[in-house]
């Protein structure tokens, strides 16, 4: 251990051992062989926040099913352009991870992805007629243009068993179905990212947290960092800081007073699922089935009956249903939000507070909700639900992110909010969804902007690792089929589940 007095250095401190600093130190060690990077972790293991397994539905973001990325408007147009965004990221960190296969930085790839379809679920005449425009509407996109609609009640029941039991198909229901859809262990894919930084270098200190940011005189940064078992306490002196704590990195910019976090708030929100290990459930459902959220209802709180798979076993979850807290991580303190509360962000608070009713009282009707009462909602889509074979599991914290508007006090920020300081010697990522799925995406974006005396440089290798950057892909499908089935090919996706979504990968049920 470090001499408490001694000052350690770093290139680079990598805040968090989830898939945001696990991709950015990934990344840095690939096109930095020779920096020292320290990666600093409040827990004794890796991913053990919102990138585990658990704690979110590992949908690999990427808009095939997801309907609050494409809203209807006032003309009753579908707006399509969150959508093709989402997806155009999720391509970039699609090849890399095809990239990290072919090199070997990624050395076990279906320990954190599988093939499952995507799936949008409409039922009654209203839904299904916006599903088919919906589809309608993303056709002409080459990244959309496999998906299917489906409103035949044999087909439906074909391609989804445990859906269609005991379901009523008077009403009209359908089906936008995607078939190369995946299904994303996080937790897994940060463990290979970590790993290959450590062997070629990078330092790790788990069990110890970040208590303190603070700019030195020449631009650096003094990151001090607390033992948690032992109390030590040590410095060290960086050249770049990145902030991936998640709920935490809000509290931690804070800290560090750069002028572009200022003003902005957050609200702690807690994550509850319906969890079910019956093999014959798991067996009779091969999907991520995203329906329409309730009325009233934000459209982020879209219900969805999701296949997990975790060490090579198919489980199902649904939900999300709304869990409350304090605290700005799963494994976080009940001070949290109380400590997030600044004079700086108090207006942006209230702002929200006041034009935000709907969703206070969608948040209140949700923690009243009892086990019996998520069963009833999961009837909506699989009515043969019974309540023995599910039960209820907390899943991740995440801190919804109130940007500050002038004149309006705050605005809810859906998505994922990067800030960086204007010199670039600091940086960190707010919010969840895309999240997760984005991140390469997201920290490509990271490195254009903090390191903009390098980032030219850097291109040649970064396209080597991500082949279309700088490309939209919606604009060259050429381009797109061959990214895509140099992808599918390398990472074991391709031909790998048919039309009923029945897989070739050897995952138990």
């Amino acid at each position: 251990m470090s001499d408490p007095k001694t000052v350690d250095k770093a290139d680079v401190v990598l805040v968090g051992a989830g898939i945001m600093s696990a991709t950015l130190g990934a990344l840095l060690r690939l096109l930095e062989p020779d920096w020292s990077i320290t990666l600093v972790e409040r827990l004794d293991g890796a991913a053990a926040e919102s990138s585990d397994p658990w704690n979110n539905a590992g949908t690999g973001h990427s808009a095939l099913c997801e309907l609050n990325y494409t809203p209807e408007l006032p003309d009753g147009s579908i707006d399509i352009a969150k959508a093709v965004k989402v997806n155009e990221e999720f391509q970039v960190t699609r090849q890399f991870w095809a990239y990290g296969v072919e090199t070997g930085v990624l050395t076990d790839v279906h320990s954190f992805l599988n093939a499952i379809p995507h799936v949008s679920f409409a039922h009654g005449a209203e839904q299904v007629d916006y599903l088919r425009r919906h589809r309608e509407a993303l056709a002409g996109n080459p990244l959309f243009e496999t998906t299917e609609f489906i409103d035949e009640p044999d087909e439906f029941a074909r391609r989804l068993p445990l859906m269609a039991t005991n379901r009523d198909f008077s009403e009209p229901v359908a089906l936008n179905w995607a078939g190369d859809g995946t299904d994303v262990d996080f937790g897994s894919l940060s463990r290979q990212l970590i790993a290959y930084a450590v062997k070629n270098g990078t330092a790790t200190l788990f069990g110890q947290e970040v208590r303190g940011l603070s700019r030195d005189s020449d631009g650096t940064w003094t990151v001090k960092v607390r033992n948690n078992r032992t109390r030590a306490e040590r410095t060290i002196n960086a050249k770049f800081v990145f902030v991936g704590a998640g709920g935490n990195a809000l509290r931690l910019l804070q800290k560090s007073r750069i002028a572009e976090a200022k003003g902005y708030g957050g609200f702690p929100i807690g994550g509850k699922f319906l969890r079910s290990s019956n093999p014959a459930l798991a067996g009779a459902h091969r999907a991520k089935v995203y329906g329409f959220p309730a009325q009233g209802a934000p459209r982020m709180s879209a219900p969805h009956l999701d296949t997990r798979i975790v060490n090579g076993k198919a489980w199902l979850m649904f939900g999300p249903f709304v869990g409350w807290t304090p605290k700005s991580l799963k494994q976080g303190r009940f001070t949290d939000l109380l400590e997030s509360v600044t004079p700086a962000n108090v207006p942006s608070l209230f702002g929200v507070g006041l034009t935000q009713m709907s969703l206070v009282n969608y948040l209140v009707g949700q923690l009243l909700l009892t086990g019996a009462g998520r069963v009833k909602a999961l009837r909506e889509f699989a009515p043969s639900a019974t309540d023995s074979d599910w039960h209820t599991i907390n899943a991740g914290q995440r801190v919804q992110v109130i940007r500050p508007v002038r004149g309006k006090g705050g605005v809810l920020e859906f998505g994922t909010t990067v800030l960086a300081a204007a010199d670039g010697s600091i940086a960190g990522l707010l919010g969840a969804s895309p999240g997760a799925s984005t991140a390469v995406s997201a920290m490509v974006g990271v490195l254009e902007r903090c390191f903009g005396d390098r980032y030219q440089l850097w291109l040649p290798k970064l396209k080597e690792m991500v082949p279309s950057l700088g490309t939209k892909l919606s604009d060259e499908p050429r381009l797109f089929q061959e990214v895509w089935g140099w992808g599918s090919s390398v990472l074991g996706l391709d031909g790998a589940v048919d039309a009923a979504g029945v897989d070739a990968a050897g995952v138990t049920p």
